[in-house]
């Protein structure tokens, strides 16, 4: 296995479009969303672990998630976790573990992968991820994996690439999440892809973006540089950390640098973003509804999404394309249409009943 390979793992989101079930105590990359007996955040590590020496695995997290994360990926030892003190989006944490991995690495190439996403095929993953290591080894490039729209879905972010037959295509602009029409129109054009939000570089290259587009940022970690890998670490990023700008890797980097690079994905992908997306991916039983958990008689009920805690019985009569979810105090039953909105949904209940149930 290629010494050179590293990863940083992203798992310190709250996913709250998935709530009552992932709660900022308990988020989503640590539970059993799709019943396989393996929580989001081990599947991930299982699969980085076939192409990247596992030691190579740097997991990024908050600092509550600290214990949740020793639990669930025994091999890992705490050297390898990341802690953020503060959240502070994508940006800072990628350039806080990249400075690491130049430290111990100044040769490294790097996958940055979220947590908490459904992918099949997984030895297409390793090649798609090879081919990129491969590609930004060489070159001073930053890429990213893109995936071949099924839909004009819009929740998702696209990317326009050049024409050619190249299998690594030049990147012509990301699009944020699209209207209906808009969505419509890249789909008939044919050389847009969804942004997966799963990126490949050297670390040399990410670093160099980070001092020409972000230099304060640049400057700020740059200062804890005798500190990384040492006892005196935490402390620097305890005492920095925060004082970083709130920003993604997107907007900070990608969105400005003229050399990004992407590669069609050849595996299925879901970035299980909501309870519809986790349905999609779910066996359904007869009327089309996906059951995790729960044991469930239905009448005239369909293409509902159905999860409890435990073998909890459930009975539905007259329901169609609803999201239904119980967890210890919380039952959700919500439009599948809507659920968007339960981010919203989530603040009222804050507010309403404190937090204690968030």
């Amino acid at each position: 296995m290629n010494k050179n390979y590293y990863a940083i793992l992203m798992a310190g989101g709250i996913g709250s479009r998935f709530w009552p079930v992932s709660t900022t105590e308990f988020p989503k990359q640590f539970h059993d969303m799709l019943g396989t007996g393996e929580t989001l955040i081990q599947k991930t590590f299982n699969r980085l672990s076939r192409i990247i020496p596992e030691e190579n695995i740097c997991i990024l997290t908050h600092e509550r998630y600290k214990d949740l994360v020793l639990e669930q990926l025994p091999r890992a030892n705490p050297g390898q976790l990341l802690l953020e003190p503060a959240m502070r989006n994508t940006a800072p944490c990628i350039l806080y573990a990249s400075m690491k991995i130049r430290k111990e690495n100044p040769d490294a190439v790097v996958l940055v992968a979220p947590s908490d996403h459904w992918i099949e095929q997984e030895e297409e993953f390793a090649a798609n991820v090879k081919d990129c290591f491969k590609a930004c080894a060489g070159e001073d490039i930053l890429m990213t994996l893109g995936i071949t729209p099924t839909f004009p879905n819009t929740g998702y972010g696209y990317i326009e690439y050049n024409r050619g037959d190249d299998k690594v295509k030049k990147v012509v602009e990301f699009t944020e999440k699209p209207t209906y029409e808009t969505a419509k129109k890249f789909l008939e054009h044919g050389n847009y892809l969804w942004n997966a939000g799963i990126f490949i570089w050297s670390v040399k290259s990410i670093l160099r973006a980070f001092e020409i587009f972000q230099p304060e940022m640049y400057r700020l970690f740059k200062k804890g540089e005798l500190q990384y890998n040492t006892l005196g670490e935490r402390t620097f990023i305890r005492k920095n950390y925060a004082a970083a700008e709130n920003i993604s890797i997107d907007y900070a980097i990608l969105e400005q640098s003229d050399n990004i690079h992407v590669l069609p994905a050849t595996f299925d992908w879901n970035d299980l973003g909501t309870w519809g997306s986790l349905y999609e991916k779910l066996p359904k039983d007869d009327s089309g509804n996906a059951v995790v958990n729960a044991r469930t008689l239905t009448e005239n009920a369909s293409n509902n999404m159905i999860r409890t805690t435990g073998k909890k019985l459930v009975v539905i009569d007259g329901l169609d394309d609803y999201i239904v979810v119980e967890k210890k105090k919380v039952l959700l039953i919500y439009p599948k249409q809507k659920e968007q909105d339960i981010k919203e949904v989530l603040q009222k209940v804050k507010q309403k009943f404190g937090e204690d149930l968030i």
